[in-house]
């Protein structure tokens, strides 16, 4: 019996017609792809506490939905609105403190700091290179690093007014994302079960796994450690605080960290305040620079059952890869990838989700 042969002009011509689909419809999307991608990530993150508030709402989705989407809203504007408050009310200061920075002298190095393990001996010496030389000459020298590292840092930002049109944007999905988030997970499911099995929705749900993990490990550590950090310069009477908090949470979340700021602040605080409180704001810096090393470990595990190796390289590639998107993107793709490979050595038809 004589089998049908394959039309092949037809398939051909099928492919390339859905292949022009595909890349029009992209194309078409494209200025909304990177605010779909941003709300699809914060509605993954959340979904969690969305269906937590509106257990706590008597089951209203609506109520719930909006309460979330007014939070999402203070989460950027009321820190941004702060910030440029505090630095139009404070323009003077800032300028003539930005001014006199450079012209402070910082003592000597305590002899203490020479004998901590490791590092004591070479931060005395660097410590005491700038007290000779004068904060001034340190700064030039500095100053081709910091530039370069500011002029990454904007181009991976980009504008105010991008990044605020893009946000509201982002909430506007997220809302709608929030509203009709079982129909859309079900869609996508039928989709990754009619790609690749069982196991395409096992990678829904591990994908939706590591992006809490991020979420819970990279966001929630990045505000306990920038508010801790906040709170001990408070303490010790540090001007500024509420705009050293935004940038040191901002450079958190890009998973620099806290210790630059710290560090000028250590310095500043042993050119201007007495030895006991230089010293008790030297001592919380270190402690408040440490202490994402503890938390979040704990708080990715709770996300996602995978390797810190390899959410750490997801989060520092993605960023610098793509930009701030990548910090979620990155260790997304890592982890499927990761899941996809370790079921193909196994052997295994299905691969588990976390």
């Amino acid at each position: 019996m004589n089998e049908p042969r394959a039309d092949l002009p037809r398939t051909v011509l099928g492919v390339l017609f859905l292949c022009l689909l595909i890349v029009s419809s992209l194309w078409i999307l494209s200025p909304f792809l990177v605010a779909i991608v941003w709300a699809t990530l914060i509605a993954v993150a959340t979904w969690p506490l969305m269906r937590s508030l509106e257990r706590l709402l008597w089951g209203r989705r609506k109520l719930a939905v909006a309460v979330l989407t007014i939070a999402l809203l203070a989460i950027v504007m009321v820190p941004l609105l702060t910030g440029v408050v505090a630095i139009v009310t404070h323009v003077d200061e800032i300028a003539g403190f930005a001014q006199s920075l450079s012209t402070r002298q910082l003592p000597p190095a305590p002899a203490w700091l020479e004998k901590i393990p490791l590092v004591g001996q070479k931060t005395a010496d660097t410590w005491n290179y700038a007290a000779k030389e004068g904060l001034q000459t340190l700064l030039k020298e500095a100053s081709p690093y910091l530039g370069g590292g500011v002029r990454w840092f904007t181009q991976r930002i980009g504008s105010i007014a991008g990044l605020l049109a893009q946000f509201f944007l982002t909430v506007v999905i997220a809302a709608v994302m929030y509203a009709k988030g079982e129909s859309g997970a079900a869609g996508l499911k039928a989709f990754a079960r009619r790609l690749a099995g069982p196991r395409g929705e096992a990678m829904v749900d591990l994908s939706g796994g590591a992006i809490r993990a991020v979420a819970m490990g990279v966001i929630v550590t990045a505000g306990a450690q920038s508010l801790l950090a906040g709170l001990g310069l408070l303490i010790a009477g540090v001007p500024f605080v509420g705009i050293l908090t935004v940038l040191m949470f901002v450079l958190a979340i890009a998973q620099i960290g806290p210790l630059p700021v710290l560090l000028l602040v250590v310095i500043w605080s042993f050119s201007a305040l007495s030895p006991a409180w230089a010293t008790f704001v030297l001592v919380w810096s270190a402690v408040a620079g440490v202490v994402d090393n503890f938390l979040k470990p704990v708080l990715i595990k709770k996300g996602a059952d995978l390797p810190l190796l390899l959410i750490f390289a997801g989060v520092i590639g993605g960023m610098i890869s793509v930009g701030l998107l990548g910090i979620f993107v990155g260790p997304v793709v890592l982890a499927v990838s990761y899941t996809l490979l370790q079921a193909w050595v196994r052997g295994e038809g299905e691969a588990a989700a976390p």
